[in-house]
C-alpha cells in the first residue's frame, strides 16, 4: 500500500522543481518532524527541493529546543499569505481547517494529516488523511521506509518525539501503526538529545503563568476550567491543559487565553465516547475554527472588539456546561482549585 502511495505522490509532483511545505500554525513536534520528513523524502527520492515555512511562532521551550537540534530548518512567513508558484504541501493540517496559511481557493498539491475532516474530504492532488493514526509522523515514517530512504539520526529523533508527544507515549489515540513506527525509530533516535529537548529550560514567565493558571482554575464536577489571560505564546494553554489533565477526578479540561487578536481554547478529555473535538466544536460554533481528536482538541476565535475576553470566556463556559449537561438538575457551581 505504501509503495502505491509513493507512486501516486510522484505522479502529482511530476515536473515540479521545488515544493513549499506548510505545517499548521504554531507547529508542534509532530508537525515539525513530519514536514522535515516530507522534505527529506522529496529531496532524496525525487530530487525535488523543498522549503518549510510556517505562520505564527514556535514558543514552547521543548519545541524551540527541537528546532535548534534540527538546525532551524523552518522559515517563518513574513506575510499571512504564501506567495508562490510552486506546489504546496499541507502537513498535519488540511485546506479550510483555519489553522494554516493556505488561503481559501488556493489549491494544495499534497495533504497528509491525521485529523478528522469536519467539512468533508478536502480537495488536493494527493490526499492521505488517516484519522485512526495517532500522529502524522507515523505516516511519514511509513513513507520513508517504503521509499527505502535512509533516515538520519536527527530526523529519526524528531519523528520519534513527534509520535511520543502526540500519543503521550503511546497511551493517547494510538494505533498499531504508531507502535510500529515508535519502536522502529527508538532504535535510531538520539536518546541524549531527546532528554535535553524534554528538559528544556523555561523562562520565569512560564512559572508566573502557571501560578496564574492555578489561581484561576475552577472545578465544575469533573470539569476543570482555567482562563489564563494574555498568553506569552500560543500553545501555553495546551501546556497547562496537559498539566491539569492529571488532576484526580477530572475528566475534562478547558484552558483559555488570548494571544494577539485571538482567544485560544485548549481542551483535554478522558471521555473518548464524547470526545474533546466534539466539545470544542460545540462551544466555538461559527465564531471561529476548531478541531482535534477524542482526547485533545483546540479552537481559535477572533476577539470581537465590543466584547471583553473575560465575557467571551464566560459565554463559552456556559456552552461547555450545557454540552456536558452540567447546567441541569443540579446547578453545578465552580469551586476554586486552590
Amino acid at each position: 500500500m505504501e509503495n502505491e502511495r509513493i507512486t501516486a505522490l510522484a505522479a502529482v509532483l511530476d515536473g515540479a522543481q521545488k515544493v513549499l511545505i506548510l505545517p499548521h500554525n504554531d507547529p508542534d513536534p509532530d508537525a515539525i518532524a513530519s514536514a522535515l520528513a516530507l522534505k527529506h523524502l522529496l529531496e532524496q527520492k525525487f530530487q525535488i527541493k523543498a522549503q518549510i515555512a510556517y505562520r505564527g511562532i514556535i514558543g514552547r521551550a521543548e519545541n524551540k529546543a527541537l528546532v535548534r537540534y534540527l538546525g532551524n530548518p523552518l522559515t517563518q512567513l513574513t506575510s499571512d499569505r504564501p506567495k508562490t508558484g510552486m506546489p504546496i504541501a499541507l502537513i498535519d493540517t488540511q485546506p479550510n481547517a483555519g489553522n494554516n496559511p493556505l488561503p481559501p481557493g488556493m489549491p494544495a498539491a499534497i495533504v497528509i494529516d491525521h485529523h478528522p475532516s469536519h467539512a468533508g474530504p478536502p480537495e488536493a492532488g494527493y490526499l492521505d488523511i488517516r484519522t485512526h493514526v495517532g500522529a502524522t509522523a507515523t505516516i511519514l515514517t511509513e513513507y520513508l521506509r517504503a521509499a527505502q530512504v535512509s533516515i538520519p539520526t536527527p530526523l529519526a529523533t524528531a519523528l520519534f518525539y513527534g509520535i511520543q508527544t502526540d500519543t503521550m507515549g503511546l497511551v493517547r489515540d494510538v494505533s498499531p501503526a504508531d507502535k510500529e513506527a515508535y519502536f522502529f525509530l527508538l532504535t535510531m533516535a538520539n536518546v541524549e538529545a531527546l532528554a535535553q529537548i524534554e528538559m528544556a529550560q523555561v523562562p520565569a514567565e512560564y512559572f508566573r503563568s502557571l501560578a496564574a493558571a492555578l489561581q484561576s482554575t475552577r472545578i465544575y464536577d469533573d470539569l476543570a476550567v482555567a482562563y489564563l489571560g494574555e498568553l506569552n505564546y500560543p500553545d501555553l494553554g495546551a501546556e497547562m491543559a496537559d498539566l491539569f489533565q492529571r488532576l484526580r477526578g477530572v475528566s475534562w479540561v478547558i484552558c483559555m487565553g488570548t494571544y494577539g487578536n485571538e482567544l485560544i481554547i485548549s481542551v483535554r478529555s478522558r471521555n473518548k465516547r464524547v470526545g474533546a473535538s466534539r466539545l470544542v466544536r460545540a462551544i466555538v460554533g461559527e465564531k471561529g475554527s476548531a478541531g482535534g481528536h477524542g482526547t485533545m482538541a483546540a479552537g481559535h476565535i477572533p476577539l470581537p472588539p465590543e466584547i471583553p475576553p473575560e465575557k467571551l470566556t464566560q459565554e463559552l463556559l456556559q456552552k461547555a456546561l450545557a454540552f456536558l449537561n452540567k447546567d441541569k438538575d443540579q446547578q453545578v457551581s465552580g469551586k476554586p482549585l486552590i
